[in-house]
């Protein structure tokens, strides 16, 4: 088995390696290109298991060619085979030649990724051929490509007829991503883009040949996502054979409502950083904030920060004029070009720990006080218990809280802040983190890291502090921030236009209960959908703790949903289809037809959803949402779930009678 990987989608193959490993056992192993400072911590090296892929290696290296083999040092240590790139360039005209000759695609001198993408291609197949003529009849070998930079390989092998079952993998298509972040309608227009003209305005012409060639030369193409498919049934010329979802590897806790704990533990660590950061402005009540989170790769439209921001300020405007106690607190985690932290933010942590100590040593002194008095058997005067110079320390911290400024919108000091795309709208909408402002904003340009001297968290623990995650996209070809969110039992908002959110309304019949809030952003105006994704967020502000603690539970048990261990079923069909297609004398054991999703949808649950603007309209005729809730049986609950859940896929013959055209595999 061979896989070549690249970039972004490195947590889909090293989450999943784990269950093809399983199934595959020495039989499957990882091809890409070899970095020594990644080897070096990642990679233990050995000797391959199979004489015929140490034989393959061998008359590359005898030829002067760098190959390394060993195990990936990650969950379920599968086997990794690595081409030097660097030490094989110079041999890169000839094999451009050779891409040349068979497909007609020039790739230019100065695209360094697209060169790359041709010598490891070269390197791939020449692998590939060396391996396969070492097998008479059997064991038969399936090559999966992801991307169009590993496709160079895919395009050779079938040009050169080795016997090889191929697939093909897109998890995003290249025009795709360019056309939406140009602004453009792009879902209504689908069919009215001049493909090629658009390629060569952008200058990646010969990349989208090389994706587009990769997808007609595949046995079996596959997408991420049924959003994805619809694409790339019009980018790229091709219906999908089959959709290939992303997992997860879950770890379940053995204490049931852990993830419970550790919510409360990570929110008291976010509270202390807002403690600092709005120090002289702490006229609302940490224990009625709530905190959202959107976080990402810097695309302002792509991923939704626009209308993000701008239901912002509609939600800002609906909580101030129904007087509400909540307050909302929203973080921007996007890296940008940045230098270094501002200086009012480490301030504001300064100031913090500053009162925390004041706070600490008046207290020890009181203490002390009052332990002596109780032993003498007297209630001590409270008059007297603290002296003047106490009182002089107090006053002397409270005036230390003074500021004159408003609580800073961002943590960091940015290079280009009146381009800025986020600071603009900041600006034009006028969240600066008034007094009177229910919508407080902070942007942290940065990856969080535990190490950092603001706040201190990991990723993972900070999206564990939060309430709500929140990720609007407009291009998503899956979305792992809202996954992630699921898998830890953090409630999320998504769009139909991401693969995710596409996945969760197939699965889930009432998605809001379960925490999981679809924006309609493919079939409504963007005011529309933007007014949508305000409700969605007043109404989560409207509920009660009771009620978030309930909707995190059943959030949480979505989780089996996103485990690789089900969604593996998917890259399996593909597996048997490949092999079915490539070697029909061999293989006629059809696969029983492609794991489909009926049956498997969680039920509404039987207490109302908890969210009070979804409960007025679906129930108008009770009274009060904790009598709802009363009906909340989770254990019974989480037991329909379970048995909601299908049975893994499994492959058998068909019987007689029932084969399908291949062109009716479809998901």
């Amino acid at each position: 088995m061979s896989k070549s990987h690249v970039g972004g989608i490195y947590t889909v193959i090293q989450t999943k390696a784990k269950t093809t490993a399983d199934e595959w056992g020495e039989n499957y192993f990882l091809v890409g290109p070899y970095f020594e400072h990644n080897v070096k911590t990642q990679v233990e090296a050995c000797e391959p298991p199979h004489l015929a892929v140490k034989k393959a290696m061998d008359t590359m290296k005898s030829q002067g060619y760098q190959v390394y083999f060993g195990r990936w040092l990650i969950e379920g240590s599968p086997y990794v085979l690595l081409f030097d790139i660097g030490a094989a360039a110079w041999n890169l005209d000839r094999w451009k030649g050779e891409f040349w000759d068979v497909s007609n695609i020039g790739i230019p001198f100065h695209d360094q990724e697209a060169n790359d993408a041709v010598i490891f291609g070269s390197l791939t197949a020449w692998f590939l051929k060396e391996l396969s003529c070492q097998f008479a009849d059997k064991p038969n070998v399936i090559a999966h490509f992801h991307e169009w930079q590993a496709g160079v390989g895919l395009i050779l092998s079938r040009s050169q007829k080795l016997p090889v079952a191929t697939i093909f993998t897109t998890h995003a298509t290249l025009l795709g991503r360019y056309l939406c972040a140009a602004s453009i309608d792009f879902y209504n227009n689908l069919d009215q883009f001049d493909i090629d003209k658009e390629a060569g305005e952008r200058q990646i012409y010969h990349r989208y040949c090389m994706e587009r060639a990769s997808v007609h030369c595949a046995h079996v193409f596959t997408t991420v996502s049924q959003i994805t498919a619809v694409e790339a049934e019009h980018m790229l010329k091709r219906n999908p054979d089959v959709v290939t979802p992303n997992g997860l590897n879950i770890k379940k806790f053995s204490a049931m409502h852990e993830f419970q704990n550790l919510h409360s533990m990570y929110k008291a660590r976010i509270q202390e950083f807002i403690r600092g950061h709005f120090y002289g402005h702490l006229d609302f009540s940490l224990e009625k904030t709530l905190f959202f989170f959107i976080a990402g790769r810097y695309e302002f439209s792509n991923k939704g920060a626009d209308m993000f921001l701008e239901a912002l300020s509609r939600l800002n405007f609906l909580l101030r004029v129904h007087k509400t106690d909540v307050t909302v607190v929203v973080f921007f985690i996007m890296p940008a070009k940045t230098n270094n932290f501002n200086v009012e933010t480490l301030k504001g942590q300064a100031v913090r720990k500053q009162l925390w100590d004041t706070a600490q040593s008046v207290k020890e002194k009181f203490g002390k006080k009052l332990y002596n008095a109780l032993l003498k058997g007297e209630i001590p005067d409270l008059n007297k218990i603290l002296d003047r110079d106490d009182m002089t320390i107090m006053k002397r911290a409270i005036f230390s809280t003074q500021r004159h400024c408003l609580p800073p919108v961002t943590t960091h000091n940015m290079i280009d802040d009146g381009n800025d795309p986020i600071l603009n709208t900041i600006r034009r909408i006028g969240l600066f983190n008034n007094r009177t402002d229910r919508v407080k904003v902070i942007l942290h340009p940065e990856f969080l890291s535990s190490t950092s001297p603001l706040l201190p968290l990991d990723y993972e623990d900070f999206v564990r502090g939060c309430h709500l995650g929140v990720f609007p996209s407009y291009y998503e070809p899956w979305g792992y921030t809202p996954a992630e969110c699921t898998v830890m039992g953090i409630p999320s908002v998504t769009t139909n236009l991401s693969g995710f959110g596409c996945f969760m309304q197939e699965h889930v019949a009432d998605p809001a209960a379960y925490g999981i809030y679809i924006v309609d952003r493919r079939f409504r105006s963007p005011d529309e959908s933007c007014n949508q994704l305000t409700q969605f967020l007043y109404g989560f502000c409207q509920q009660s703790r009771r009620q978030r603690i309930i909707q995190r539970n059943r959030t949480e048990r979505l989780s089996d949903l996103l485990d690789w261990r089900y969604l593996g079923r998917y890259y399996m069909h593909a597996r048997h289809l490949a092999l079915s297609r490539t070697f029909p004398d061999k293989f006629e054991m059809e696969p029983s037809a492609p794991p489909k999703t009926e049956g498997f949808r969680y039920p509404r649950p039987s207490s109302v959803p908890p969210s009070p603007s979804v409960s007025q309209h679906s129930s108008p005729h009770h009274s009060e949402d904790e009598d709802e809730d009363e009906r909340y049986d989770e254990d019974e609950e989480a037991e329909r779930d379970r048995q909601n859940i299908k049975s893994p896929f499994s492959l058998g013959v068909l019987p007689q009678g029932k084969k399908k055209q291949h062109g009716e595999y479809r998901n």
